[in-house]
């Protein structure tokens, strides 16, 4: 049974943006502007949104080529070979999962910020089993719901910075300022986080009306949230000290409520809410898809890729994230690992945007037929995006050696699974599927 093509470039703006714009994001923020001497925290992400944009620029060419809820594996397969591309998605999958954790753990804190007596758990569950319902009764309504949210926190954001900003008359302090090269070199590889995420959107090319809209949603949502975070930021900066939002987990929290007291801390609370749900959301859509999309193609077990006769959703997939999110939530609660598995997350994210780069250039030789959309400049667009991506990984292990040693444990683990439990799922499919043929075919002497 084949998924249902309902999804506009709304929908597809609001995925790729959504599990981008969470709660964790604001802190990421805040220390973009803490490398900066003025406030000039809107240049820099301005800047990393500029390279992201090459990425998206990437995806979109990949996507052009190959529209498939296997996104990245089948890209990378068409340009390193199937082993390489399964160890390094199976590998990202796991990792974005992780992520939701990390969201969880800093909804966990701007909730008992506002509301310390009720338990950091209940209101996870509470989101998770929403949006999870939302994806089983089908895409679509899951799809409304992620536009609903995502567009209302980006002008919600938008509103609130413009408020405080007025607040204060629009003064800022040395907005070009940056404090010398090193300093603004720091904070575009800071804000380039910001952004990781968004081509999640990749995995929706056989729901959406047409595949050309995954590619225009990508660059759309890098632009938008470039604005979101440029004036979210500077409005923080202006009105808390920066010393003050640097060391505490929940900045926003602080600035909503030195630019609204009360009420502010309030209507944050329901924009973290809207944050986490946004990326629990948008990463039950994706990641369930990418796993329908492996198991139907024999990579996991077949039982992901079953798909619900009713709503034509991938159900099994959708009960599996549900179950690995909420495990993953309860163990970056317990432990705390947070800014473990953001870095992980970063150092991760990295590795697949050089590839990706990479997968261009591979393809464009090996198929150097016109696809639907191609990235203009020749080779110049993939080859920076290879090299800025690549410097940003190096940078993030350097920084964080321990996130070096988890990353190699993954990639080791995934290629264990892809090169002795793989081949025993895609045998024992063709054992199957041989057997049924036998059992239709029509014996010898048997009437017709």
């Amino acid at each position: 049974m084949q998924l249902k093509r309902v999804l506009t470039l709304r929908t597809v703006v609001a995925t790729s943006a959504g599990l981008t714009l969470a709660s964790s994001t604001f802190v990421a923020a805040v220390q973009v502007a803490g490398f900066l001497a003025g406030d000039a925290a809107w240049l820099a992400i301005f800047t990393s949104g500029l390279l992201c944009f090459g990425a998206a620029a990437c995806f979109s060419e990949l996507n052009a080529r190959y529209p498939s809820a296997a996104g990245i594996r089948l890209y990378f397969a068409r340009a390193f070979g199937e082993r390489v591309a399964l160890v390094v998605s199976l590998l990202y999958m796991a990792v974005v999962l992780g992520v939701v954790g990390a969201e969880s753990y800093v909804l966990a804190q701007s909730l008992t910020f506002a509301v310390p007596f009720v338990p950091p758990l209940a209101w996870i569950m509470i989101v998770y089993v929403l949006v999870t319902g939302l994806n089983i009764r089908g895409i679509k309504i899951a799809g409304n719901f992620q536009d609903l949210i995502t567009y209302g926190m980006m002008v919600a954001l938008v509103a609130l910075g413009l408020a405080a900003l007025a607040q204060r008359g629009f003064a800022l302090q040395a907005p070009l300022a940056t404090g010398g090269p090193a300093s603004f070199i720091n904070a575009v590889a800071v804000g380039i986080f910001l952004f990781v995420g968004f081509e999640w959107a990749a995995p929706l090319a056989e729901e959406v009306v047409h595949t050309r809209l995954v590619s225009r949603g990508m660059l759309l949502a890098v632009g938008l949230l470039s604005l979101v975070y440029a004036v979210f930021t500077v409005a923080m900066t202006v009105v808390v000290p920066r010393e003050e939002l640097l060391s505490s987990p929940v900045p926003h929290m602080l600035f909503a409520r030195h630019a609204l007291g009360p009420a502010g801390v309030w209507a944050m609370v329901g924009l973290s809410l809207a944050a986490s749900a946004t990326t629990f959301n948008a990463g039950l859509i994706s990641v369930s898809r990418f796993i329908y999309a492996s198991a139907r193609e024999c990579v996991l077990p077949p039982v992901f890729s079953r798909v619900s006769m009713r709503f034509f959703t991938p159900w099994v997939a959708v009960l599996t994230v549900f179950v690995i999110g909420v495990s993953a939530s309860v163990g970056v609660l317990l432990t705390g690992c947070y800014l473990t598995i953001v870095n992980l997350a970063a150092a991760m994210e990295s590795l697949v945007y050089v590839l990706a780069a990479l997968a261009v250039v591979a393809l464009r030789r090996k198929e150097p037929a016109a696809c639907g959309y191609t990235v203009r400049g020749g080779l110049f667009v993939p080859a920076l995006t290879a090299a800025v991506f690549l410097g940003l990984l190096g940078a993030v292990v350097l920084v964080n050696p321990a996130v070096g040693l988890y990353l190699l444990a993954g990639l080791a683990l995934t290629w264990l699974y892809v090169r002795h439990v793989v081949p025993a799922l895609k045998e024992k499919y063709r054992r199957e599927r041989r057997s049924r043929r036998r059992q239709s075919s029509p014996r010898p002497g048997a009437l017709p």
